[in-house]
This record gives C-alpha cells, structure tokens and sequence, in this order.
C-alpha cells in the first residue's frame, strides 16, 4: 500500500465504507482522484482524493455542494469529509453525464441544454455566497494571457510583446461592456460535467460535478462554457435555440448579452488555448493539443463579432493556426511527468 492508501483506509475505517471494493473513475485535468466505492448491498459512494499539497482542497468543494443542494439543486451529498487530508467521500449521481448520453440518444440533445441553461437561470435567482472572488473585468483580460506564454511561446514566436499589445486592445473593451460580477459562475459547466438524472424534478434533473473553482462573474460565463465546448461540438442551432431560451427565461437584453457572449466566448476560449498547451507541455498530457482546434475555431468565430475588431486583427498577426505542424511541436515539447 503507499502513503496515501492508508491515509484512505484510515478515513473510511469504521464506516459502512470501510470492506467496499474500490474502482479508478475517470479524473480531470487536476490532480484530483476518483474512485468508486460498492458494498455487497450493491450500495455505492465517489471518494473524491484531493491532497491539499497539490492545490485542490476539498472545503471549497464540500461547502459549494452544500449552497447548491441548499437551493434545490443536484450537486452531490457529503458523506464523510477530512479536509486536512484532502478526502470526501460523495453520493454516486451515476455514470450518464451528458457526453455519454446524448451520442446514444441524440434526440435528447435540445432538451438536455435546455435543461442545463435552466438551471443556471435559476441559479441567478440565488444570491451568491459571500467571501467569493471576482471575475471582474480586469482579471477576465489577465486570464487570456497563458494563449500567449504557452501557446505562442510553445511555436516558438515571440510572445511578450504580443501579449502586452493585446492585454491593452482587449482589457477597455471588456470593461466598458461587462458589468459588475453579480452571479455565482460555476466555471466547468460542460458536458462532461452535467449528468442526466431524468427521476428527479425540475432543474434536479442536471447533476453538478467540478463546482469548487467557482467565483463571482457575468450570466453569459458558464452558458459559454456550456455551448462552446471545448471537448464536443455543440451544433450551431442547438447553442442559438439554448442561447435565445436562456436570455428569455432570464429576461435579458438580447442585444447587450449578445455582445457579452461574444467577449467572453472570445475570452475564455483564448484562455483554453494556452491552459491546454500548458497541460501539454508543463503537465505532460498531450491528448489536450488535439482539442486545441476545436476551442481556436471557437475563439476565432467570437472575435468576429464587430466590438472585438482591434483584438481580431492584432491576433491575425500574432497567433498561429494550430496547422498539423504547429500541434507536433507543441506535442514534441510535451513535459515527461514521473508517474510516482
């Protein structure tokens, strides 16, 4: 057994939990672990295993479930909770996350966004926790800049200079037409994240996972992260009908939450462009550079929108396509991580 085994065995000792057979679940691009535990009873928990060490806290985890199930919303039970050793045990809200379910069933696309944006509106609804930090205009503009000092340095351009032009084209615009962060942003609120849970009512009918990142930002974020996924596509007419019923629902300006869409679509999908050259080159995981193409697209077809025109042309002369040989060279730079 190693160290962190019998950290484990001692937080579920004496428990129900203690004799359940345990089973690697699929992780994220964080140092967080998973695995499913099962009784004999056929009962079943997710140990999430997150030491403090590697900067994924459980505290944030545990009290962001307890807001969202306090608002009738579907984000796992706590269990059992050790926080200074980095261990929840969860609820089990099962294995039919959205990006599993809707190419079985195609059909249930529509709905399924539908019922995503759904819950984001009453979401809105809510008054965030305090304490939280804001994604305010400012830091949204410094969030974009890992595009540039790993995916522009990762193709061997020069970066710094690029990076500063464009900080100082993009940082006014997105302060004169973001308001103030007003909602509770959840931040990976995509497919594989979403679990469909047709025997609960209403807006319970979406699980929530990968909610402890959350901060205080604008109502377009997460319906961004939603309908611009960075690991499927979306179809165009599904994000346009999701989007209209959202800003709807919501009773939304359409025009000025179009332009947001569009400065934060742009925004956060730079971002993801660079966070995936990172997780390449720094973390050793190159499966990320072959969903660098989708999320460029994604950004490109957002700065097309008439607001982002000095940001557009200044990254036509900055940042390379990510053309076959662009992507082998930053696979060719992928960090070698040790395995233990």
């Amino acid at each position: 057994m190693t160290t962190r085994d019998v950290v484990i065995a001692s937080f579920l000792a004496d428990t129900a939990w203690e004799t359940a057979q345990h089973f690697d679940l699929a992780g994220d691009a964080s140092a967080r672990r998973y695995k499913r535990l099962k009784l004999p009873n056929e009962k079943t928990a997710v140990l999430m295993d997150a030491p403090f060490e590697g900067g994924n806290g459980t505290e944030q985890f545990a009290n962001m479930a307890a807001y969202l199930t306090a608002k009738g919303l579907s984000a796992p039970k706590i269990y059992l909770q050790d926080h200074s050793q980095g261990l929840l045990l969860l609820e089990d809200l099962g294995d039919d996350l959205f990006a599993r379910v809707i190419p079985n069933n195609p059909g249930t696309e529509a709905p399924l966004y539908t019922a995503a944006a759904d819950v984001l509106t009453v979401l809105h609804q809510h008054t965030p926790p305090s304490g939280l930090p804001q994604m305010d205009a400012a830091t949204l503009a410094e969030m974009i800049e890992p595009v540039f000092s790993w995916y522009v340095a990762g193709a061997d351009r020069p970066w710094q200079q690029a990076w500063e032009t464009f900080h100082n084209a993009i940082a006014p615009i997105l302060k004169d037409h973001l308001g103030a962060p007003d909602v509770l942003v959840l931040r990976d609120y995509h497919a594989e994240n979403l679990l469909w849970l047709p025997d609960r009512d209403g807006v319970g009918k979406v699980g929530l996972l990968d909610f402890q990142d959350a901060l205080l930002g604008h109502k377009a974020y997460d319906l961004v992260s939603l309908l611009q996924d960075a690991r499927r596509d979306v179809p165009v007419d599904v994000e346009r009908q999701t989007k209209a019923h959202f800003v709807h629902n919501a009773g939304l300006d359409p025009q000025s939450f179009d332009v947001a869409y569009a400065l934060l679509g742009a925004q956060r999908n730079l971002r993801i462009v660079g966070v995936f050259a990172r997780l390449c080159m720094h973390y050793g995981k190159p499966h990320y550079v072959d969903m660098i193409p989708r999320v460029y697209d994604l950004a490109m077809r957002n700065l097309r929108h008439p607001i982002l025109k000095e940001p557009a042309d200044i990254l036509r002369e900055t940042l390379p396509a990510p053309t076959a040989d662009i992507l082998e060279k930053l696979k060719s730079k992928c960090a070698t991580i040790p395995t233990s």
